[in-house]
């Protein structure tokens, strides 16, 4: 798990920001506390990569109107909701938005500290992911018109000779330009060329 990344830890309540803080830190995590989901916004251009943690009735901006933004902004950061009893139906509501998880008060340290793990590992897999779909965009950039049509018959399983027909073109022809969208994709296989290509209409 990188070292880099932070849990942004957000309550108004002090006690549970430095109770919170000293039990993340002592388990080797970077923490950054923050007294309201206002005080985080205003710092989340400059925000760590990472995750929220944060209380869900906080005064100005509850913890699942801050998810909801995360969301609508696609900031990239797992959010997990502490909620009390009485606030299930809210956290709830969270977790359909997006949120990683939620957990009630009182809760034991080891079920903080596993929701935590479980964030920070999907928003790297995330970073990851989104940096795949980036390169194979780029390379899709390279692609000649025809290639790309070439490539669009190729993903809806067309034969050679199918494509051919479908473009006009001499079967011949469509190997050629077949190589050209393997070598510029850098697709090992055939396989491996539909992977990339779905992969990267998904992400739309």
């Amino acid at each position: 798990m990188p070292s880099s990344q932070v849990v942004h830890v957000i309550d108004d309540d002090v006690a549970v920001r430095q109770s919170l803080a000293f039990l993340l830190s002592t388990e080797g995590f970077a923490v950054r506390v923050y007294d309201s989901a206002v005080a985080f916004l205003k710092e989340l251009p400059r925000a760590q990569a990472g995750c929220v943690v944060t209380d869900i009735r906080m005064p100005d901006m509850s913890g699942l109107d801050l998810q909801r933004h995360l969301r609508e902004t696609k900031s990239g950061f797992p959010v997990i909701v502490i909620t009390g009893h009485g606030d299930v139906p809210l956290a709830v509501e969270a977790m359909k938005a997006g949120a990683v998880d939620f957990i009630e008060k009182p809760f034991e340290d080891e079920v903080l500290l596993s929701a935590i793990r479980v964030a920070l590992s999907r928003n790297v897999k995330d970073s990851e992911r989104l940096a795949r779909v980036a390169a194979i965009r780029e390379r899709l950039s390279l692609l000649s018109g025809r290639e790309r049509d070439v490539l669009g018959g190729l993903v809806a399983g067309k034969p050679n000779k199918i494509i051919a027909h479908d473009l006009g073109i001499s079967a011949r022809t469509v190997e050629v330009y077949r190589a050209n969208v393997m070598t510029k994709m850098q697709a090992d296989s055939l396989s491996d060329l539909v992977r990339m290509a779905l992969q990267e209409s998904a992400s739309d």
